[in-house]
């Protein structure tokens, strides 16, 4: 497996485009995304109770086990607590997308991102899918443009394409991401879009997809609020002509590792360009009974608020942690877990099987002031790990949420 430039265009059999239509006041806010080939679908939702209405949508597709042909994606507005009307232009979307493509309105996804509770100006989203339909392109420009089109917060755009082989034929995965705030486990408050030519069944395909998910999107926290429109959306068009994989191997595996690797990958570049942040932080837990223990240990540290302020003020301020885990819902043995900080400027032992280690505040201080920063948590209770990523709770976080609407 190696990792290409590009992004949803890499892959065989994939056609993009991003534009302005006024869904913001400037800047790209529409994207399209389209497989020329029926392409099988994998897909993992918000776990929130209260679901945008492109979620509903593509639930309800995704229940129908149907191939899908294209995605239309607008940033500016979120679709979310809009009620009836909102369900109405949600399909809307989807329909003017499949008649622009003269497809079917079930073979077309719908997401929408931005602000909550406001309607959809959907008369300008219409003319706007009108307008780019023509600009589709298989270039990396062309998936660039839509990369770009489904930001909303985020200082940059998060892309990234894969390649293996299966069965001798070489096998792509691209993909694209949105996420700045609103991030939290178990579905944070992003967008993914995946596009891949490799040939599997839908079965295997939304396994794979799932299972990743669960060790990467799931593992990410920029500040505790899981949104109404976070999901990720996968196509597996069959077009690089491998063998198909209908059963858990070795081909199963090799792409499933790709699969992680490119969502671990836009997961860990969602943590960076979190709103506010100042420190990227990775919590590593080894030694626990199970890797649910160490799922819900790493992601207890990597959710406190209290932790996430003694990064930015880089205190090493060790307590916080050992106190985050003692209310993950797990147990262990604190008088034999081991902590310690890393960067790029060092490794510091802050405490040795429960008992605290005299430590060089200027070390811990040095260590700390780098933007990149791992916690290693070591226990004894077994053989299993886990790693969640995060980031410091900022003034600036605090500003950009203030003034959101404004």
């Amino acid at each position: 497996m190696k990792i290409i430039k590009g992004g949803v265009t890499a892959a065989k059999g994939y056609l993009a485009t991003g534009g302005h239509c006024g869904a913001k006041r400037k800047n790209k806010d529409l994207a399209l995304l389209q497989s020329i080939k029926p392409a099988h679908m994998a897909a993992v939702f918000t776990t929130n109770q209260v679901k945008a209405a492109p979620v509903l949508w593509n639930k309800a597709v995704y229940d129908m086990e149907k191939d899908i042909k294209a995605i239309v994606v607008n940033s500016g507005n979120a679709n979310a607590c809009t009620g009836e009307q909102g369900m109405m232009d949600a399909k809307k979307m989807a329909v003017t997308t499949a008649d622009v493509l003269n497809i079917q309105e079930e073979e077309v996804l719908v997401a929408s991102t931005g602000v909550i509770g406001v309607p959809l100006p959907i008369d300008k989203i219409s003319q706007g899918i009108h307008d780019l339909v023509g600009t589709m392109s298989s270039t990396l420009e062309a998936g660039n443009h839509a990369a770009h089109a489904i930001l909303t917060t985020d200082t940059y755009t998060k892309e990234l394409a894969v390649v293996m082989h299966i069965g001798g034929k070489e096998v792509t995965i691209g993909g694209m991401a949105k996420g700045s705030g609103m991030i939290h486990p178990n579905m944070a408050t992003m967008l993914s879009f995946i596009t891949t030519d490799v040939n599997i069944t839908q079965k295997l395909f939304r396994q794979a997809l799932a299972e990743t998910v669960e060790d990467t999107y799931n593992m990410i926290s920029v500040d505790g609020d899981t949104s109404t429109n976070d999901m990720v959306l996968a196509l597996a068009n069959g077009q690089a002509d491998n063998p198909i994989i209908d059963c858990v191997g070795e081909d199963y595996t090799v792409f499933k590792e790709a699969l992680h690797e490119l969502n671990e990958t836009l997961a860990k570049l969602i943590v960076a360009d979190g709103e506010g942040v100042t420190k990227c932080i990775e919590v590593s837990v080894k030694g626990a009974k199970c890797k649910e223990d160490a799922r819900l240990l790493s992601k207890s540290v990597i959710t406190s608020n209290l932790v996430k302020t003694a990064f930015f003020g880089e205190d090493a301020n060790w307590g916080r942690i050992l106190c985050a885990m003692g209310y993950a819902g797990v147990t262990f043995d604190p008088n034999k877990v081991s902590l310690c900080y890393s960067s790029d400027k060092g490794t510091i032992l802050l405490v040795d099987q429960g008992v605290p280690i005299r430590f060089s505040e200027e070390k811990a201080s040095e260590i700390m002031s780098e933007r990149n920063i791992g916690v290693e948590i070591v226990l004894q209770e077994g053989m299993e790990g886990a790693k969640a990523w995060g980031c410091d709770l900022s003034y600036e976080y605090v500003r950009i949420n203030g003034e959101y609407r404004t």
